[in-house]
């Protein structure tokens, strides 16, 4: 356990490599997302351990609708399982479920199965989980361009009060801190479309490792690496909390 450290308030994770960790292994790509998972749900529990108020996870991208069928289909069996399976904890555990993404195009059980978790958990503040499913970032500013429009259109908001801070409200983040640390698994170094808006000024830690082999030591290890880090905001220096 990492002591006398400043955690990061917000922490998101594009958690990628489980295809390719399991083709490196012998095993199928659908044997990599279930560890990918098993992952997923051990660093969720350190998070929470550690005190880490945001944790946001890109689990499914909408541009990830590409891939086989069968992966796909796979891909969405997976999300009903951990919800249904972990849904009790999570309540527990006082953790709030979000899931930030389209959900017009889901099948209509996990529509409901995501309305469940939110709706359940809800009333929780111990630690809010994203879970970004279904989701692409130009896609969540396009919608948020049009809800603004929409509102303007209605008499609801001056345009010439429009912001950034006014924006955001718009965004699936709404009423959240903006991101301090993303974290790329997988050796890969882009964003792939996760976030743009809300990691303006993150730190940005990758790692070689695949998400499956990803440990809460290597959680750790991006959490110290991010405290050697001055941010700046574009200023001179800016002090740590």
């Amino acid at each position: 356990m990492i002591d006398n450290i400043n955690i990061p308030k917000h922490i998101a994770i594009i958690l990628d490599g489980n295809g390719r960790w399991a083709e490196r292994n012998g095993h199928t790509r659908n044997y990599g997302h279930k560890k990918g998972c098993e992952a997923l749900v051990r660093i969720a529990k350190h998070a929470r351990k550690l005190k880490i108020k945001y944790l946001s996870l890109f689990a499914f991208s909408t541009e990830n609708w590409k891939r086989p069928k069968k992966e796909v289909d796979y891909l969405m069996s997976l999300i009903k399982v951990y919800l249904n399976n972990y849904l009790k904890d999570l309540k527990r555990n006082n953790v709030k479920v979000n899931v930030l993404g389209r959900r017009d195009n889901l099948p209509n059980d996990i529509m409901m199965l995501i309305d469940k978790c939110e709706k359940e958990t809800s009333l929780n503040d111990g630690m809010y989980l994203n879970i970004c499913f279904n989701y692409g970032s130009h896609e969540e500013i396009v919608h948020a361009v049009k809800d603004i429009c929409k509102d303007y259109s209605l008499g609801k908001i001056n345009i010439n009060n429009l912001d950034s801070d006014m924006f955001s409200q718009y965004l699936y983040t709404k009423d959240m801190p903006y991101v301090d640390l993303l974290i790329r698994t997988s050796g890969e170094m882009r964003v792939s479309n996760f976030l743009l808006w809300q990691i303006a000024y993150s730190e940005f830690y990758f790692t070689s490792k695949c998400f499956p082999e990803f440990t809460e030591k290597d959680f750790e290890e991006a959490i110290e690496n991010y405290n050697k880090r001055t941010r700046r905001f574009g200023g001179l220096k800016w002090k740590k909390d």
